[in-house]
């Protein structure tokens, strides 16, 4: 397995359809997966899907790690998500600046109001069924990987565009504040299998 290019905005692949998986054995999606998670892991990411390592099949991860400011209470394990579905979301919304590793070379930040609770039914890397309920950067994480699998970069959902920001500048005046840090923490995490 490998860490693999991150392709980025404008490449053909991160708009193309994306395949239902079939057979959770095959040693394709198992590469697929692994080279997801290596990707995401290398590039300091907290979620990744198939599409942005030019991969054109539902499948998507997520792995909000500890970090010096992210801790064990707000961070969550390694998942896949394989052909995913949305169930439910909640009528409250909230806004957490987004980057992605598809505009790392352009290393933008922005505004993008999302749900705050989401609820997703998907399959697991071993072919079970679950359902997940959360909220906080686990249910933004999930949002943004879900909208690749549709075509959509965040940038199309940045909903003031005299907010963008670089990365250093989102590190320095954003990433830690308190608009930032409150919407992110991490409050509900119901996971079940079906």
């Amino acid at each position: 397995m490998a860490v693999r290019e991150t392709i980025q905005i404008g490449h053909p692949a991160l708009k193309a359809k994306n395949e239902e998986v079939t057979d959770f054995n095959d040693p394709k999606i198992k590469e697929v997966i692994q080279d997801l998670i290596d990707t995401m892991r290398d590039k300091g990411l907290v979620g990744m899907a198939a599409p942005q390592i030019a991969e054109n099949y539902r499948i998507f991860i997520t792995e909000p790690r500890v970090t010096p400011t992210r801790t064990i209470d707000q961070a969550d394990e390694l998942r896949v998500y394989i052909n995913p579905e949305i169930v439910e979301t909640s009528g409250e919304e909230v806004v957490i600046f987004e980057g992605c590793g598809s505009v790392m070379n352009g290393q933008l930040f922005g505004p993008v109001k999302r749900p705050k609770v989401v609820t997703i039914e998907a399959f697991n890397e071993s072919g079970e069924k679950f359902r997940l309920k959360c909220d906080g950067l686990l249910s933004r994480v999930i949002q943004h990987e879900y909208d690749h699998l549709k075509g959509i970069e965040f940038t199309e959902k940045v909903y003031d565009y005299k907010k963008l920001m670089t990365f250093d500048f989102y590190i320095q005046n954003i990433k830690n504040s308190p608009e930032q840090t409150e919407p992110s923490k991490i409050t509900v995490k119901e996971y079940t299998l079906l």
